[in-house]
């Protein structure tokens, strides 16, 4: 008994303490897909690359990006496997990035915390920078993202062809707090080379451009070290610029976390010709084909258009109005809506 005893004081020492639990600087609540999902994302759906469906209303549904994904028909396989089918093309909530301020606060799971999982990881950290007369310049924020994966069309059985959609399961994917690459911008640098071509006022001006593409229409996808609005994309760290809000730190950090799993190669692309098939690696992600819906602390609800999404870099000045306080409304969860073009089966080829 006393040596059991002595084993389970050692455990309690040393042994850090995972198991979720409530805390009063970590705030969220557990996202529903059928209410807190804007179902008027998914439009406008193609079918045979033609027809448009944009569904029950003609107002409220934001600009398609021309994906080239081929003629009405397509086949996949070869020989015995192949299958004939109708190219089919909608928008599907696949991916959803917390945006936190403490470690290991988990927002999307009704506002528990993990702690640091016993690892020495950056919290939320501001630094200051100064003028040469002492009078503040600016200042840098450091945050931290979790990934999920929530292709709640799949989840929630909503199409019969499960063929055209990411079959994973809801996962808690990807935590930042254990990526070293996350709080360090010259590490990242092996992810990001590029970033030095665009350390510059004009490739950073250019960004002015792509803010008012997005905030018009769609993204630049020539621009692809640009956020629109929210600036540069790079580095791919957790750390930001001074912003005018929170909303507009939360846009930035799931383009850019998203930017930074397509490098890693985790996150793929499933638009155009070359997805009808399968999926494909996407170092250089495509802007227009990712829309972000503002999940928590507030429903996006309608903007002023009549849209709930944005696409990549819109400006968040009114959209982004009161969504978001002090204290509790500084996290945010944002869901990542992404165009699927495939193959839908009719029939499959028998010999």
């Amino acid at each position: 008994m006393k040596l059991r005893a002595v084993l389970l004081l050692a455990a309690a020492v040393f042994l850090p303490a995972v198991s979720p639990q409530a805390s009063p600087v970590c705030q969220g609540k557990v996202i529903n897909p059928v209410t807190d999902v804007c179902w008027r994302c998914v439009f406008p759906v193609k079918i045979g690359g033609r027809a448009s469906i944009s569904g029950l209303a003609t107002t409220g549904v934001l600009p398609d990006p021309d994906t080239n994904a081929g003629g009405p028909f397509c086949t996949c396989g070869k020989g015995l496997s192949m299958r004939v089918g109708v190219t089919f093309s909608f928008w599907e909530p696949l991916r959803t990035a917390e945006i936190v301020r403490h470690a290991g606060c988990l927002p999307s799971m009704g506002g528990v915390t993990t702690g640091d999982l016993g690892l020495r990881v950056s919290d939320h950290v501001k630094a200051h920078s100064h003028e040469a007369d002492g009078s503040m310049k600016g200042h840098t924020d450091f945050r931290q993202v979790h990934w999920y994966a929530t292709p709640w069309l799949f989840i929630l059985e909503a199409l019969l062809d499960n063929g055209c959609l990411d079959q994973q399961t809801f996962d808690l994917a990807y935590m930042s707090e254990l990526d070293p690459l996350w709080d360090d911008t010259l590490a990242s640098f092996i992810l990001n080379p590029d970033a030095a071509l665009f350390a510059n006022p004009v490739t950073q001006g250019a960004c002015s451009a792509d803010c008012m593409a997005a905030s018009s229409g769609l993204p630049t996808n020539t621009l692809y070290w640009c956020s629109g609005c929210q600036g540069n994309v790079f580095p791919l760290t957790g750390w930001t610029a001074s912003l005018t809000s929170h909303v507009a730190v939360w846009q930035l950090m799931a383009h850019r976390f998203a930017m930074k799993l397509a490098r890693e190669g985790l996150l793929l692309g499933a638009h155009g010709s070359n997805a009808l098939c399968g999926s494909f690696y996407e170092p250089l992600m495509r802007k227009d084909v990712w829309r972000t819906q503002l999940v928590w602390p507030s429903h996006s609800g309608k903007n002023t258009d009549g849209t709930c999404c944005s696409p990549l870099g819109r400006t968040t000045a009114v959209s982004g109005s009161g969504r978001s306080w002090s204290p509790g409304g500084e996290d945010g969860v944002v869901l990542l809506w992404r165009r699927r073009d495939c193959c839908s089966m009719v029939a499959k080829w028998n010999g």
